[in-house]
């Protein structure tokens, strides 16, 4: 058995003992009555009330949990992080899983690394993908079988990387604080990612 502390450990890019997300959470959270009532609203606040940089036309490009907060938008290894730092911060396990996917429509623009949780909930894991539901994509609160952003199409090279990491990407995480518009993330968003899952099975 993996030790999920792992995965409630603060990290520079979960900070959520930021005041604005332990702000946030204090806003988010009272009465919700059970772990999985925190976890659907944590979810649907990320994915909903932070849109995706590229949905907004936005170059605010942020990396850091609590950046993303006071920014407003992020890509989604960016929602990713804040997810994940709203949810260890009130003790909820949350890690990070990885899908290979086009970066547009079609191949013409190559393959990108896109970004969902995991959220360790009533002895399992389940699966959120936060990115924002524009463009026809359709995520959602599902805990019994996963609906995420992007299906994988037998047409192109998309497939998800099995296993969850305790930690966001840091190759990412570095694109990311270099970047100062949108098409900087375009031009250098990596395609592969690093490290061996903290957990390969589950």
């Amino acid at each position: 058995m993996t030790d999920l502390s792992i995965f409630l450990e603060e990290h520079p890019y979960v900070d959520y003992s930021s005041p604005i997300i332990r702000a946030k959470a204090e806003e988010l959270f009272p009465g919700a009555e059970s772990p999985l009532e925190r976890v659907r609203i944590a979810y649907e606040f990320v994915r909903d009330e932070i849109p995706h940089c590229f949905d907004i036309g936005s170059d605010i490009i942020t990396s850091r949990a609590s950046d993303v907060l006071a920014g407003g938008t992020g890509i989604c290894h960016a929602k990713a992080n804040l997810l994940a730092a709203l949810l260890r911060g009130i003790g909820i396990p949350a890690g990070f899983c990885y899908q290979h996917i086009t970066l547009a429509d079609d191949d013409s623009l190559g393959y990108c690394v896109h970004c969902y949780n995991a959220v360790y909930l009533d002895d399992r894991w389940i699966f959120l993908d936060a990115r924002g539901n524009t463009g026809g994509r359709r995520a959602l609160f599902s805990p019994e079988k996963p609906v995420l952003a992007y299906p994988n199409r037998s047409d192109y090279d998309e497939y998800f990387w099995k296993g969850i990491y305790a930690s966001p990407q840091m190759g990412v995480m570095r694109m990311l604080d270099a970047a100062t518009t949108r098409q900087d993330v375009i031009e250098n968003l990596q395609d592969y990612i690093e490290g061996e899952p903290d957990i390969l099975d589950w």
